[in-house]
């Protein structure tokens, strides 16, 4: 009896973990298993890697590479004759001194900010209210509104500012026209290009016009998604419009709003062809250059791709910290 109580109790173990005795191949049985799940699993974690790998390819070759030749080419003395083949010697930092010791780098830079403020202020209040339009109208007013908004979209700049630009002409533009028939005072022959103001006006206009299709299409999928229940529950409390969007809306979309006013200032940061081609039209160009004109002008036009490659690294830092506050902003928003 005592030897097979002695017996039992060292079984007992075994037992209670669901096997059998320790050379039986019960035992052995789930230990392959737990194996095989293991290896699944890794190969599973490892797909998602996996896939990305194309797309990283992709990106090294098309942005990687160039990325790299600027970087180098802002620490060389860069020239016409280095584009045709003639040795650039490096110079450190030079470039970099020359252009944060410029006042005319800093007037550009300054003059960029305000008119990137002024543009992602007017697009994302005007995409915001015609999304919430878009929410109330029925169906047949909102695929009227959405074609219109995807045909502006749609439009190149270039065509957009020639189209702008014929209506904004001196002569024979329609804004004149119009503006001497509702106010009575006579707009023949005023030119909205001359004056730096009345210019990046036609040019907010313009880059407003083409970015508010991208917000309120984005704010308006989003919209769909606030609880209706919620909002219902917050009107019978006697809250009005603007306290629901403020209360509930906004919290519930602050993800979103986040991502689009973070898009808009790196697109209206670095936008260049509505600014270069109005100036063909009739701007002053050391009056109205921004930051991506600017580039263009000293590297191309002034054949000091050095300098020029030492702005545009600035520039590329100035959005990488942008992005960065948008990653930090993300990251802070899902551990909430």
């Amino acid at each position: 009896m005592t030897i097979g109580q002695d017996l039992l109790r060292a079984d007992r173990p075994d037992a209670e973990r669901g096997g059998g005795p320790r050379g039986s191949g019960a035992t052995r049985g789930p230990r392959r298993s737990r194996r095989g799940s293991g290896a699944a699993g890794g190969r599973a974690g490892l797909t998602p890697a996996a896939l990305l790998v194309p797309s990283a390819a992709v990106l090294i070759v098309v942005v990687g590479y160039p990325l790299v030749t600027l970087l180098v080419m802002s620490f060389q003395e860069f020239g016409r004759a280095q584009a045709f083949g003639a040795p650039a010697p490096f110079v450190g930092f030079d470039n970099y001194v020359r252009v944060l010791t410029d006042s005319t780098f800093w007037t550009v830079l300054l003059r960029s900010l305000a008119f990137c403020a002024v543009n992602v202020a007017a697009t994302m209040t005007l995409g915001t209210l015609i999304a919430l339009l878009m929410q109330r109208l029925g169906r047949a007013l909102r695929l009227l509104v959405s074609v219109g908004l995807l045909l502006a979209w749609a439009m190149p700049a270039l065509t957009a500012v020639i189209v702008w630009g014929w209506m904004f002409d001196t002569q024979f533009g329609v804004i004149n026209h119009l503006l001497t028939v509702l106010t009575g005072t006579d707009f023949a022959n005023h030119s909205w290009l001359i004056d730096p103001l009345s210019f990046f006006l036609v040019a907010t206009v313009i880059i407003t016009w083409q970015s508010v299709p991208f917000v309120a299409f984005t704010v308006y999928a989003g919209l769909t998604q606030v609880p209706d229940e919620v909002l219902e529950a917050a009107q019978l409390d006697g809250a009005g419009p603007v306290a629901r969007f403020r209360l509930i809306v906004f919290p519930y979309l602050k993800s979103i709003f986040l991502v689009v006013t973070v898009l808009q200032v790196i697109w209206d940061l670095r936008v260049f062809t509505q600014i270069f081609a109005l100036q063909g039209i009739g701007g002053i160009r050391e009056q109205t250059s921004t930051i991506g004109v600017y580039i263009y002008q000293t590297s191309l036009a002034g054949g000091e791709y050095g300098t020029g490659g030492a702005i545009a690294v600035l520039l590329v830092i100035l959005m990488l910290a942008i992005s960065l506050y948008y990653v930090r902003a993300t990251l802070k928003e899902d551990e909430s």
